[in-house]
């Protein structure tokens, strides 16, 4: 029924009570989650998730953020995103969140390592993750830069744990990108980003928990996972004024289409 389009599953937090979440996913009928990778030294770990469990998939990618980490090359992540359950590039894009006392021009690394991964997602043609935190207008301006524009040949994919603006959103969706939510949207501040949801077309919305991370009401604070990707749904329902019912079979289908290397 439902799908977590996003999470980490592998990280300590989860991976030490990784039956009792599968269990957990179950009762809530939560059908499939995609794991993704943040390191190439994770890789191995969030790979073996994906071929130990039939509902469960993976990704290959370097998270923006991570830094004194192995630097992908174009052919790490083409070996890697070749492999059976691999069904993604990412997590990847931009976050100047962090730049401390850098200069956006001192972060010519993360953007180097951004096109990297679109270069690998556009020859594999699958689709990207992206992450993208105070950086946007470069986000959305690399993607155009390397031809991803929505038409044949891009190779599309999500923009993960949406925060931005209602014109971000529509700049994603004119490239042929869906958005996705996380826990994010049930939070009392998050009224602007409920109004960007409201917007934002039901063929082309995905649903996330990004767990272990940004658990949604009424559990927030706590240790996230996919069982609870449920209550992001139920936000979404309330905003798009239709059932939760409606939302687990769009968000699903549009999870299916977009990943299409997942069996349903």
């Amino acid at each position: 029924m439902f799908t977590d389009s996003h999470c980490h599953l592998n990280f300590p937090e989860l991976a030490s009570r990784l039956d009792t979440i599968l269990e957990a996913m179950s009762q809530a009928q939560v059908s499939r989650a995609l794991c993704i990778s943040t390191t190439l030294e994770e890789f191995p770990a969030v790979h073996q998730l994906a071929t130990s469990y039939n509902n469960l998939w993976a990704t290959v990618g370097v998270h923006p953020d991570n830094e004194g980490v192995t630097e992908p090359s174009l052919d790490d992540l083409l070996q890697r995103g070749k492999l059976d359950r691999v069904v993604a590039v990412g997590e990847t894009g931009l976050d100047y969140f962090r730049l401390g006392e850098r200069t956006l021009s001192d972060m010519e690394w993360q953007r180097e390592r951004f096109r990297v991964h679109i270069r690998a997602a556009r020859q594999l043609h699958k689709p990207l993750v992206i992450h993208t935190r105070s950086a946007s207008d470069d986000t959305i301006a690399i993607l155009q830069e390397e031809g991803e524009d929505g038409s044949e040949g891009s190779a599309g994919g999500v923009f993960h744990c949406f925060t931005e603006s209602q014109a971000v959103a529509k700049a994603a969706l004119d490239r042929g990108f869906y958005i996705s939510f996380s826990g994010i949207l049930t939070f009392k501040t998050a009224q602007d980003l409920r109004d960007v949801a409201r917007w934002v077309p039901m063929d082309r919305v995905l649903i996330e928990t990004d767990s272990p991370y940004l658990a949604p009401v009424p559990y927030r604070g706590k240790t996230n996972d996919p069982s609870l990707v449920p209550y992001v749904a139920q936000q979404l329902a309330q905003l798009k004024g239709c059932s939760v019912q409606e939302i687990a079979e769009a968000t699903t289908s549009n999870f299916l289409r977009l990943f299409s290397g997942v069996m349903h």
